[in-house]
C-alpha cells in the first residue's frame, strides 16, 4: 500500500474522465457552437454516470468481507450495463442527436481507462 497518495485509482480515473468530458465538450463547441456541442456532451455522459455509479457501489463495499465486495462488484457491473442501454436507448431518440460526435463522446471518455493502465499503476 502506497503511503501519502492522496487519491486512488479510481478517484484518478473519475477525475480524468471528467477532465476528459470538459475538454470534449469544449472542442465542439469551439468548433460549431452548442448545437453541435450537445451531442458529443450526452456521449461523455453515458460513459461517465455509470462509471460513477459502479464507483460509488464498490466504495461502499470497501468495509465488507470478500463476498460482500464481489458481490457488490458483479451487481454494480451488472447494474452500470443495464444503466448504459438504457441511456444509449434513451438518448438516441432525440431527434438531433448526432450518432457520430455521440460516439466519439463516449469513446473519448472510455479511453480513458485504457490510458489509466499505463499512466497510474499502483
Amino acid at each position: 500500500m502506497a503511503v501519502g497518495n492522496q487519491f486512488s485509482t479510481v478517484g484518478k480515473v473519475l477525475y480524468a474522465q471528467i477532465l476528459v468530458t470538459a475538454l470534449v465538450a469544449l472542442g465542439f463547441l469551439w468548433v460549431g457552437g452548442w448545437q453541435y456541442a450537445i451531442s458529443p456532451l450526452m456521449g461523455c455522459g453515458i460513459a461517465l454516470l455509470p462509471n460513477l455509479y459502479f464507483a460509488y457501489k464498490i466504495y461502499l463495499a470497501r468495509n465488507k468481507e470478500a463476498q460482500g465486495i464481489v458481490s457488490a462488484f458483479y451487481a454494480g457491473e451488472t447494474i452500470k450495463l443495464i444503466l448504459t442501454a438504457a441511456l444509449f436507448a434513451m438518448v438516441l431518440q432525440v431527434p438531433s442527436v448526432n450518432f457520430y460526435t455521440l460516439l466519439t463522446g463516449y469513446v473519448a471518455v472510455l479511453s480513458v481507462f485504457w490510458f489509466a493502465l499505463f499512466y497510474w499503476r499502483d
